[in-house]
């Protein structure tokens, strides 16, 4: 009896020796590729923002399907945690559903359902960090810095743009990629009597921003703080350039202007005035009301003068309104990337988070906001 089931277990392992040979050589591959670990949606007014998180770089592309509409973006050398759920209805108008699944057995697929046009998206990687590799796949306004959903309360912000794209070329999402531009370090004399300040309040007229949990507007706060802003510089003998000074889109195509046209209408505010320094006031947002906090953000390319005046600001701030300081951080933002002098963008504080919506809403939060913005660039400048 016990020969006979020697044998019998000879023969099992004979039958099963080629599937765990080729099991062990699956695994080998797998140990070369990178795992998505976990895909996080988050979703604001303007923004739909989708990231995958990945444990090492990979490759990706991406192509638009039509009937219905869909954008796919293949992640090569890659295999999926079964711990990531494969579909999931987002329910924004800006995408309405993902899924994700192992198309085969090196690329992971994820395919967006949505309708916006190819400059109202937007796929881009983020190397390094508590993540080392992440997909980032923008829906909407894009290059705004809506927040994402993430595993805390801390939204991510775009930083670092899609590898492989060089001046003038195509970016992955198809769309025409504008050419680097090269600054010099400015040499500035103290103060800032006499110099020339570009404020941008973001949003306007029909983008109204992200909105608060009483309906409180991102527009109406930026605007509220840069005309108290533009009034303490123009007292200390600055002279105060607004990209708008009421509730309008910059763009003189209004409505009809895609993001780029609007941007870049901003941009050119500045740049035609020649001003020393540009600065986009905003109000951050995200999925959770326990977000909250100040951040200072400047372009990851840029001068030394722009993260130096992202973190003076956001120093500033945080001393006067009693936030909590977020960066600064580098960033790939539109308005602090395609203007010609040291640029910054200043998340003043959550509008998602409703004690610091009420702050922001109050002429208290707003004048210690202005108040913080202008020691920060009187800090920047020297005195």
């Amino acid at each position: 009896m016990i020969r006979y089931l020697c044998r019998i277990l000879v023969v099992m392992a004979g039958l099963l020796w080629p599937f765990a040979a080729q099991a062990s050589a699956f695994g080998e591959q797998v140990a070369d590729m990178a795992e998505v670990k976990a895909v996080r949606i988050g979703a604001s007014s303007d923004h739909v923002r989708i990231v995958v998180d990945a444990t090492k770089e990979l490759k990706y592309s991406t192509m638009a399907l039509s009937n219905p509409g869909r954008i796919v973006i293949n992640l090569s050398g890659a295999w999926l945690s079964p711990e990531v759920s494969r579909e999931t209805v987002i329910g924004s108008r800006f995408a309405s559903k993902i899924r994700v699944a192992q198309f085969d057995k090196t690329t992971v697929r994820i395919v967006v359902e949505t309708n916006v046009k190819k400059e109202n998206y937007d796929v881009f990687h983020m190397a390094g960090g508590a993540v080392p590799y992440r997909v980032v796949m923008d829906f909407g306004k894009v290059g705004t810095g809506s927040a994402e959903n993430g595993d805390s309360a801390e939204p991510v912000k775009a930083d670092t743009p899609a590898s492989g794209t060089a001046a003038g070329s195509t970016a992955s999402d198809g769309t025409a990629a504008l050419p680097e531009t090269t600054r010099p370090e400015p040499v500035f004399e103290p103060g800032v009597a006499g110099k020339t300040i570009a404020l941008d309040p973001g949003h306007g007229g029909e983008d109204s921003g992200a909105i608060g949990p009483t309906g409180v507007t991102e527009k109406s706060i930026t605007l509220r703080v840069a005309k108290e802003v533009q009034r303490l510089l123009t007292a200390s003998g600055a002279k105060v350039i607004m990209t708008r000074t009421i509730d309008t889109e910059v763009s003189p195509k209004h409505r009809a202007a895609t993001d780029v046209d609007e941007l870049q209408a901003r941009c050119d505010v500045a740049n035609k005035a020649g001003a020393d320094i540009f600065l986009s006031i905003h109000m951050d947002s995200f999925t959770s009301g326990d977000a909250r906090g100040t951040t200072g953000y400047y372009y990851s390319k840029g001068t030394a003068a722009g993260r130096r005046m992202a973190a003076a600001i956001e120093t500033a701030v945080t001393a006067r309104l009693g936030t909590e300081g977020r960066g600064p951080r580098s960033c790939n933002f539109y308005v602090v990337k395609h203007t010609d002098m040291p640029a910054a963008l200043v998340e003043v504080a959550f509008v998602s988070n409703p004690a610091e919506e009420k702050l922001m809403n109050s002429n208290a939060g707003v004048q210690k906001a202005a108040q913080g913005i202008v020691d920060g660039i009187t800090d920047f400048f020297g005195k």
